[in-house]
């Protein structure tokens, strides 16, 4: 059994660290609301941007002179994942669910026979990327310098998946990141952003057809995509940096809030020992004073 001593130590090290919990808990409730509002405004953008590049790419005709980013490569052997993370650790399973479904997703892709390669963001995903496929991982883009999304980040991200698509025999690009759902519920989920969905064009063929055809375009559709495809693929990647702050607040808010009120259980359970134990020992002090009082 530990000395009083002992107990004493524990229980002002438990009360340093709910301090920190705390404080945490804090900061993280306090940034909370800003990426929040970030992230549900960037979504109207961002579903827009993606019926629009859907409705043009219904327009255009697959064949060589459909741009490669909406026609993709002709084949579908090598895959690369984008895996968005923070930087920072202390959100419960934030990172660890985006690098979870990150790796179901490598193992379907594996398991029909396809090449899985990755693209870091952010630096909590590389560990357990490297631990399992250490020869895969393709690039790490430095996010540690960054205390806020911004678009110039989306389109530095963006211009170098581009040019890696282009270059690198790379065929489908996924990414993986979390949806905020709320302050409790950040859902894992990977999409596909290169090449555009087939779904997705079908999509908005069904819901519109009549608006569709009676839209005009000038300069003509291949010229808009040309300029639209890399955009969008930036709009996709913004929106997913500004989704993962807002969950990663969100999840360190509800872990350092756990972590706080667990300390405080803690504490109370240390305490109850500690009384006990020092009452047991004033009272073994007593029986002794007064056995020696008798004995004289």
């Amino acid at each position: 059994m530990a000395s009083l001593k002992a107990l004493k130590m524990r229980i002002n090290s438990v009360k340093s660290t709910q301090k920190i919990t705390k404080a945490l808990n804090m900061v993280a409730a306090s940034k909370l609301r800003r990426a929040q509002q970030n992230a549900l405004a960037s979504r109207p953008y961002s579903s827009r941007m993606t019926e629009v590049v859907a409705s043009l790419a219904a327009k255009v005709a697959a064949g060589p002179q459909a741009p490669k980013l909406l026609a993709g490569t002709g084949k579908d052997q090598t895959h690369l994942i984008i895996v968005a993370t923070s930087d920072r650790g202390l959100a419960g399973a934030f990172n660890s669910n985006i690098v979870r479904a990150a790796r179901k997703t490598a193992e379907q892709l594996e398991g029909a026979g396809k090449t899985v390669l990755f693209y870091i963001v952010g630096r909590k995903g590389r560990p357990v990327i490297q631990r399992f496929y250490p020869k895969a991982i393709v690039a790490q883009y430095d996010t540690s310098e960054m205390k806020a999304p911004t678009y110039a980040h989306a389109q530095a991200i963006a211009k170098d998946i581009v040019d890696r698509y282009s270059t690198n025999g790379i065929d489908v690009v996924h990414l993986a990141y979390a949806h905020f759902r709320s302050t409790l519920v950040q859902e894992p989920v990977v999409d596909q952003i290169i090449p555009v969905r087939l779904d997705a064009q079908d999509n908005v063929k069904s819901a519109a057809p009549a608006s569709l055809a009676a839209v005009e375009y000038e300069p003509d559709e291949e010229e808009i995509l040309a300029d639209l495809l890399p955009r969008n693929i930036a709009i996709q990647i913004y929106r997913a940096l500004l989704e993962n702050q807002a969950g990663f607040f969100g999840s360190q808010m509800t872990a350092m809030d756990n972590a706080t009120r667990n300390a405080g259980d803690m504490i109370k359970k240390l305490a109850i020992i500690y009384n006990r134990q020092r009452q047991a020992a004033i009272t073994t002090e007593l029986v002794e004073i007064i056995s020696g009082a008798e004995a004289l």
